[in-house]
């Protein structure tokens, strides 16, 4: 049976306000110290999608889940022409304001680390270091015979040798790299295995229904134990991924600020939620601080097929 990931929550009581008063966060910053935690909201100002917001991907989309990725082989077929189709224009995002203004503060040293649940690599593409995907990377995959790890750009490439012509025209794209095709589009698209010893490929990253590696959340726990303050910036904390962090920062008394123009699951465990676009919020608070955000920044993305 297909999973259905969570699309939304439902609060059992009055959410608090937002406000647009960005005084709070520039405080965190100037202070020190503050753990970035970042969500689909972040990217949307680069041309990505994000799943639960208006127009969210979810309300007509459900990604696909490991169960049917690693069970079905006509699943993964449906996969990887999607996703082929879409990491031409996903590989070709680019920073925006908002990851600029994030690389700005790292420079600074105002960052305690940034944990991000996006996949895009964009935080990384815009100077920011020591970045935890925490959903892992679209730009790398894996395979689940063997291991081994290969860039994307290298499977684009073995596709595109294997699908010759193949352009058909998507409906749309999701947050995840997965374009919206029928499956008379899809037709009978062929997948690749692994160059080394012929298994299963698979993006690196978490899928729904698939665990993040115990590792990587207990490197990120470590990271909440030590900030000082935790920002959240464009995340709905619908899924448990991201709202342990806050309700961890919370429970310990270290203050949760959080950047999103809608509700979220973690408000009632804030301080303020501040209900702005994130690039121009974030380039108005390195204003404050004298913070210089560069208007381009130096591009390390992957390079599309």
């Amino acid at each position: 049976m297909r999973m259905r990931p969570t699309l939304s929550w439902t609060s059992d009581e009055e959410p608090p306000p937002g406000t647009t008063d960005l005084e709070p966060v520039a405080e965190a910053l100037r202070g020190g110290g503050v753990l970035i935690l970042s969500g689909a909201g972040l990217s949307t100002e680069s041309g990505i999608p994000d799943y639960r917001g208006e127009g969210g991907s979810l309300s007509r989309h459900t990604p696909m889940t490991y169960q049917d990725f690693t069970a079905d082989a006509g699943a993964r077929r449906r996969y990887w022409a999607r996703s082929h189709l879409g990491w031409r224009t996903f590989g070709r995002a680019r920073p925006n304001a908002g990851h600029r203004a994030v690389a700005a503060f790292g420079r600074q040293g105002l960052l305690s680390g940034v944990i991000t649940q996006n996949v895009d690599g964009l935080h990384q593409a815009a100077g920011s270091d020591d970045v935890v995907d925490l959903h892992g990377r679209l730009d790398r995959v894996v395979c689940l015979s063997c291991g081994t790890f290969s860039p994307r750009r290298e499977l684009a490439h073995r596709l595109e040798a294997a699908n010759e012509g193949f352009a058909p025209v998507a409906s749309s794209m999701n947050p995840d790299g997965d374009a919206d095709l029928t499956d008379e589009q899809v037709g009978d698209f062929r997948v690749v295995p692994c160059a080394s010893c012929g298994g299963v490929l698979k993006p690196d990253v978490v899928f729904f229904g698939e665990a993040v590696p115990p590792q990587r959340v207990e490197h990120c726990r470590t990271l909440v134990r030590e900030a000082r303050t935790l920002l959240v910036l464009g995340s709905s904390l619908t899924v448990m991924s991201g709202l342990r962090f806050v309700r961890q920062a919370a429970g310990a008394g270290t203050p949760v600020l959080i950047v999103n123009r809608d509700a979220t699951r973690g408000d009632r465990h804030a301080v303020t939620r501040i209900a702005l676009p994130l690039g121009s919020a974030l380039t108005a608070a390195a204003g404050r601080l004298g913070v210089h955000v560069p208007a381009h920044a130096a591009d390390a993305t992957a390079e599309p097929a």
